[in-house]
């Protein structure tokens, strides 16, 4: 026969219960003033949600503004996206890299010479080293050439070249793609994985796991369709235009190669 159980008196109940209150009432502190709070979404998920506050890149500097994004963006038409037939990295946008800046550096290394901090080069161009304050991720990336290194920071196409291709670009000529494919506009140094994750994606599908960085993500990607004559699907020109309802001031930037 087993032996009956006692039920706790009163007074040892609420003595039990005083370090689940005390539990109760630190977890209910550290929540004050998170209600807003959303979690970021891991990197290669497309983001969802509202947009936070723009950071400190949301325009990118040394560029001219093109003008007020929103505006921009009612400017560009929307279409369905076009097939992939025919679409090939190198033969419809060139070798990576090329010096389209004329300045004797090619674009790769322009472009971790001006996303990178702390930066060392051997023969004024070629980037050794450097810090980059990933934009997409928030994570601090520690750069150095290899060939097992230097994927950790990638140059991201905003506009990815094949999305490019089925939006308009296979109208443009070799000469136009090739610029498309090297505009500094269009380019940002990013954390290798995430970029490897985002693939081809479009607004619609893909956004960087950081919020801060969606107003001037977006605005970059309006800025080179507006440039090069592209159009966006529906589900991407209506993402768009939600993120940037958040940052109605945000500005888009001219293209030094395409005017």
């Amino acid at each position: 026969m087993s032996a009956r159980r006692r039920r706790p008196s009163p007074k040892t109940a609420a003595l039990l219960s005083i370090p689940a209150l005390i539990a109760a009432l630190i977890v209910g502190a550290l929540s004050l003033g998170e209600t807003d709070a959303q979690p970021y979404p891991t990197p290669g998920v497309a983001a969802t949600g509202t947009p936070g506050t723009p950071g400190t890149d949301a325009f990118p500097a040394g560029f001219e503004s093109a003008g007020n994004a929103r505006d921009l963006l009612a400017t560009i038409p929307v279409r369905g996206r076009a097939p992939g037939t025919g679409y090939d990295r190198v033969a419809r946008f060139g070798t990576a890299w090329f010096d389209v800046e004329k300045n004797g550096c090619d674009t790769r290394n322009d472009i971790l010479a001006r996303d990178l901090t702390e930066v060392t080069t051997s023969g004024g161009c070629r980037v050794l080293t450097g810090v980059l304050d990933d934009p997409y991720t928030g994570n601090r990336i520690e750069f150095e050439r290899g060939e097992k290194t230097s994927q950790a920071v990638q140059i991201d196409h905003v506009v990815a070249l094949k999305n490019a291709w089925q939006t308009g670009a296979q109208a443009l000529t070799d000469d136009r793609r090739r610029e498309l494919a090297n505009d500094p506009i269009n380019l940002l140094a990013v954390d290798g994985p995430t970029n490897t994750q985002k693939s081809d994606g479009d607004a619609a599908t893909w956004l960087p796991p950081r919020r801060a960085a969606w107003c001037g993500y977006v605005a970059r990607q309006v800025s080179v369709k507006a440039a090069y004559g592209l159009w966006m699907t529906q589900a991407e020109h209506d993402r768009i235009g939600e993120i940037l309802e958040s940052c109605p001031d945000q500005q888009a930037a001219r293209s030094p190669l395409a005017g």
